[in-house]
């Protein structure tokens, strides 16, 4: 059998390497667009802003390591073409511009997403950057250490956005967020992005809501934002509006897309088409609580998906739980962390629920270091049946969240997991957690 991977980041390497443990005498072909692999680009925020100096701790594999194991790997390799008819690709070598046509019995999509940049006014000047390949963050960090980039201008205030602010507010820049809609991270409920707004501007961020770049000027290099309120000067703008399933050159193939044109997939990875399997951030993913595909491009589907669908292409059936959504962001010196529903999406099921928004504290008040925490639980108003939660303070946030999405995937109602034998340590938490508190507030 030859497995042709498009794409050799997370699902899509998870996807080969698990076939060929599965599988060893499978032909296994990954053809990437980028120079690099294996890769966690969730740590480019935290290489541009210097705390990690070395962009190959990132990588998870070389292309090398890979190739060792059997798995070949050309880099700089874009598909530009999918016949599923034939069962062929057309594949762009990128550094000599040369075509050719390559077979496969199966395919793996793994493309990932493109950042969505709108054709604004000046966007060809110097010094307007955007965050997604290792070879972006190798750039911004070359860029970055001038000291004579001050003001930092971030356009958008999603997950990338805040991370890149906190990045530029370490590297002691000037640091100003524009975003469109009337509040950062609108994946998280108000009561949450509030606090998370009240503490970037203790911090001297500069945020802009509701308010909309309109273009950029400059004499070479970007000088100024222009939006429909103000211009501001820039020495550096990071644009991060948000991304799409890169999933272009599938356009024309009987490969069902979503309106978003995220490629729609069954719980097995499969796609519409026989033999093609698909994963990642090009792609829908099943969601457990809501029971129904969505769009949640994130690196922890990714790799499981990807191993799921290894799997799969050797033969097996296995079908992924699903998804919660779970994500969490370090905001300056605040965690914001999530799992399951958001009140709105509680809302736009149509599900009736009940919403408890408590204030506790990581450990008791006798031990130092007592930091706050504010917990939001969306449950199910019938069976108390833990549906979301979301959490944020300077210490314990994130594990805590991590305890919500255990309890949601085994359907435990808030009076549950409000006597569960958590540990108790003042050094680590009350005789009462703050997960405890939350739960038992549940009415």
């Amino acid at each position: 059998m030859k497995l042709i991977v498009i794409g050799g980041v997370a699902a899509g390497m998870s996807a080969a390497s698990k076939l060929k443990r599965v599988n060893p005498e499978a032909e296994i072909i990954v053809y990437e667009k980028g120079d690099y692999v294996s890769y966690g680009a969730c740590g480019l925020p935290y290489y541009v802003s210097g705390e990690n100096n070395d962009h190959t701790k990132m990588i998870a594999r070389t292309k090398e390591e890979f190739q060792e194991r059997g798995i070949e790997v050309k880099t700089c390799h874009e598909v530009v073409k999918v016949a599923p008819e034939r069962k062929q690709v057309m594949v762009r070598n990128s550094n000599s511009g040369q075509l050719f046509i390559d077979q496969y019995d199966k395919l793996m999509i793994a493309t990932g997403t493109v950042p969505i940049v709108p054709p604004f006014d000046g966007l060809e000047l110097d010094n307007i950057h955007v965050l997604k390949t290792m070879e972006d963050g190798i750039i911004l960090k070359e860029k970055i250490i001038n000291q004579n980039i001050r003001n930092v201008v971030i356009v958008g205030g999603g997950y990338i956005g805040i991370e890149l602010a906190e990045a530029m507010h370490t590297l002691g820049k000037n640091v100003r967020i524009i975003e469109q809609a009337d509040r950062i991270l609108t994946p998280f409920d108000h009561e949450l992005t509030e606090i998370a707004t009240t503490h970037l501007k203790e911090k001297q961020v500069d945020l802009h809501l509701n308010e909309s770049v309109k273009g950029f000027s400059g004499n070479g290099s970007v000088q100024k934002v222009i939006t429909d309120k103000s211009d501001y000067e820039a020495d550096l703008v990071i644009m991060s509006i948000g991304v799409k399933p890169a999933t272009k050159f599938l356009q024309g193939t009987d490969i069902k897309l979503a309106d978003n044109g995220a490629i729609v997939i069954d719980r097995e990875m499969r796609t519409t088409v026989e033999d093609i399997y698909a994963a990642g951030d090009c792609a829908e993913v099943y969601h457990y609580v809501k029971q129904e595909n969505t769009y949640l491009p994130l690196g922890t589907n990714a790799n499981k998906c990807g191993r799921i669908a290894g799997e799969n292409i050797a033969g097996s059936h296995h079908k992924y739980i699903g998804t919660l959504g779970s994500a969490a962001v370090k905001i300056i010196d605040l965690e914001l962390a999530r799992t399951g529903l958001s009140e709105q999406e509680a809302k736009d099921l149509a599900i009736d629920y009940t919403t408890e928004f408590v204030k506790a504290a990581n450990h008791p008040g006798y031990y130092p270091g007592q930091k706050p925490l504010w917990i939001k639980i969306v449950c199910e108003k019938r069976t108390k049946r833990i549906l979301g939660a979301q959490a944020i303070g300077e210490s314990g946030a994130v594990m805590r969240i991590d305890m919500f999405a255990i309890a949601i995937q085994n359907n435990m109602p808030a009076d549950e997991l409000g006597m569960t034998d958590l540990c108790y340590a003042p050094p680590f938490a009350g005789v009462w957690d703050a997960v405890h508190i939350a739960s038992t507030a549940v009415k």
